[in-house]
């Protein structure tokens, strides 16, 4: 089902639902496992998948020198999607990126996705490598995630790369997308960032998710100012709990967000790690109970890959 029919049949009930990483290669997928199960009792009607972006590794050679190859060291996205739809009669939602594949690639993935019957993709550009100061196209690859919503919405009406095809078995994909609440870190202005997202719904966007922040206040202007410029799909607001105290350091640097004074005042107060967590668990759920008295459609939390903090929040909430 898509994310839009859930939120419609929600009757303006505010729905639970949470992103995954991937695990690595090598690791089994029952880990994964494991930190799903607990989150199930909230009957989440969707999951999140991420993609992760090719890297580079070095592999020692005989000689001594280090040769460089590329690789995915998290591979796996559309496969475990079809695991957890299967397993927990959820519908999974592939992140799909830009950045590392080519439109050719694109239309691959996507038409997996269609067989597998998974009916959201979260359309994304990606970031930059992390050999890379900025984000460098694929080449033969989309530039922006608005391009990546119209190779989307092409194969929803039959368009495929290098032909039209007649057929009653088009996908119906329905498209998410990034929103950010404190402008994306590229953008030159909160203006410019808000018309970009209007590009990529223009271009048949159904629904955003944004970027995680922790003032409420910077979601509901950011909504107000997208309602304002004619964005009429649901805004999807993300959460992450803070874990650990370098997250005050780390996710303002990453994500280019502010933290509340308060929020950094409790983790600067805190002893170790564990009452970081609980700070954040706290925080996390005051959030979440704001924006569900404000109506918001979805909370989506952002979990990567560890569900304790997110099932203690889940449970005062929802």
């Amino acid at each position: 089902m898509k994310v839009t029919e859930h939120i419609k049949n929600a009757g303006g009930k505010t729905l639970f639902s949470f992103e995954i990483v991937p695990p690595q290669k090598g690791q089994n997928i029952q880990d994964l496992y494991n930190n799903v199960d607990p989150l199930m009792e909230f009957n989440p009607p969707f999951i999140d998948v991420t993609t992760s972006r090719e890297e580079y590794v070095y592999i020692p050679k005989e000689n001594g020198l280090l040769e460089q190859k590329m690789t995915r060291m998290r591979p796996g996205t559309v496969g475990i999607c079809a695991a957890l739809k299967y397993k927990y009669d959820v519908d999974a939602i592939p992140h799909v990126l830009c950045g590392g594949f080519t439109k050719e690639e694109t239309e691959y993935v996507l038409v997996d996705c269609h067989y597998l019957g998974l009916d959201n993709i979260m359309a994304l550009r990606g970031d930059a490598m992390k050999h890379e100061p900025y984000f460098v196209p694929t080449k033969d690859g989309n530039i922006f995630a608005s391009d990546l919503v119209t190779q989307i919405k092409n194969l929803n009406e039959g368009k495929y790369l290098h032909n039209i095809i007649e057929t009653n078995n088009k996908p119906d994909f329905c498209i998410g997308v990034a929103g950010y609440p404190e402008k994306h870190l590229e953008a030159p202005s909160m203006e410019t960032d808000l018309k970009r997202l209007k590009e990529k719904v223009d271009a048949g966007a159904d629904y955003v998710v944004t970027q995680m922040f922790f003032d409420n206040k910077k979601y509901f202007d950011f909504v107000k100012k997208a309602r304002s410029i004619g964005i009429t799909v649901p805004i999807i607001p993300g959460i992450k709990p803070v874990a650990v105290k370098r997250h005050q350091q780390i996710l303002p640097q990453i994500f280019r967000l502010d933290m509340p004074e308060d929020l950094i005042s409790a983790i600067e107060g805190c002893k170790d790690n564990k009452q970081v967590r609980q700070v954040g668990i706290e925080w996390a759920i005051n959030q979440s109970k704001d924006l569900m008295a404000n109506g918001v459609p979805v909370v989506h939390f952002y979990s990567m890959g560890k569900s304790d903090n997110i099932k203690a929040i889940a449970k005062e909430v929802f």
